[in-house]
């Protein structure tokens, strides 16, 4: 019942570009983490040691069972306050549903999203609803956070080391199942993942930056990956905020380095290519070189809409094993997977 599932729903990411770059900048000073860098979340000051983490999101059925539906939905909207270092305290739900619809699959739906929310310790305090042709389920999240402890998808700095937490292949894997060509080991591991908060592996980096003096902090970038894919959101860290004097930078990604879904390569490897792959790639593939050893179907895969992906995270080398040990103590699945260099061109070499 879905034309494009998922986080692969997403605008093209090059008309949100072009619109987001007319806008005026912000001029409230209490707006700390605004639109201007594509950041996975809001944040508003409220007072010195507290502000505001809000974020919205919300798609289109990526699953045929409407309470996994729903559980990752709100997995994929909670992650984006646990990206930037908060605390998710409330929520409002969002509701696309067909008037002629079976009532008892947006009943599971729904529960699916509070169960989720309930586990999160994320109020559920209203929402609305509208018609449509499509499903569409999401949420409204608000968290807190002190102003002083927030990670953006911006800071990344040479030296650096790129760790990237769960696998690889949702999009390729759930397009496949659209066609009845997915396998039940593959898509039981994605949505394993896809339900999975990304609650503990903040936890642990949190552990991190506790090590660490907050003039000098260990975790230095931190987004979640989903619609615009590995490399679309490892530009969006490279990029900086030069106007608020971040400077870019350069990555170096080693595509053997990621864990993928199971038949995930096998998928890509087919051709289960959905058209949020496509467009990621029309966006990002000028900033993005593979070495001639890469193979095609890797290369799609660091293209591929995530929803409810992992979190990539720009560490300062001297706490790489520390951050390691902690995610995984947290049970958390983290690797490895590249370095930040020094601003080059293209911004991204993958190897």
């Amino acid at each position: 019942m879905a034309k494009a599932a998922g986080c692969a729903a997403k605008l093209n990411p090059a008309t949100l570009d072009a619109v987001l770059r007319k806008l005026p900048r912000q001029t409230d000073p209490n707006v700390l983490v605004g639109f201007d860098t594509n950041d996975d979340a809001g944040i508003y000051r409220v007072s010195e040691s507290l502000a505001l983490v809000q974020t919205v999101d919300f798609f289109t059925p990526i699953v045929d069972d409407p309470y996994l539906f729903g559980q990752i939905a709100a997995a994929n909207a909670l992650s984006d306050v646990y990206a930037m270092g908060g605390r998710p305290i409330s929520s409002l739900s969002i509701v696309g549903f067909p008037e002629r619809g079976d009532t008892a699959i947006l009943e599971q739906i729904i529960c699916g999203g509070l169960a989720k929310m309930n586990e999160a310790s994320c109020s559920v305090i209203g929402g609305h609803s509208i018609r449509t042709d499509d499903m569409l389920f999401g949420y409204a999240v608000t968290g807190t956070i002190d102003p002083r402890r927030i990670w953006r998808n911006v800071g990344a700095r040479p030296g650096d080391v790129l760790l990237f937490t769960k696998p690889l292949g949702t999009g390729v894997i759930t397009t496949a199942l659209k066609k009845d060509r997915a396998s039940a080991e593959s898509l039981s591991a994605a949505v394993a993942a896809m339900t999975t908060l990304n609650s503990a592996a903040a936890a642990a980096l949190h552990e991190v930056d506790k090590k660490s003096s907050a003039a000098e902090p260990a975790i230095h970038a931190v987004t979640d990956v989903t619609g615009f894919s590995l490399l679309g959101h490892a530009r969006e860290m490279a990029l900086g905020d030069p106007a608020h004097g971040v400077e870019a930078v350069s990555f170096e990604i080693d595509h053997s380095a990621f864990d993928y879904f199971p038949g995930a390569v096998d998928a890509a490897r087919e051709g289960h290519l959905s058209g949020g792959l496509k467009n990621n790639r029309a966006f990002v593939g000028d900033c993005a070189s593979f070495a001639a050893g890469v193979p095609q179907e890797y290369q799609d895969l660091l293209f591929d809409p995530q929803t409810s992906g992992g979190l990539l995270i720009a560490v300062a080398p001297e706490q790489t094993d520390s951050a390691l040990t902690d995610l995984r103590r947290h049970g958390t699945s983290a690797r490895q997977v590249g370095n930040v260099l020094r601003k080059r061109s293209p911004l991204m070499q993958i190897v």
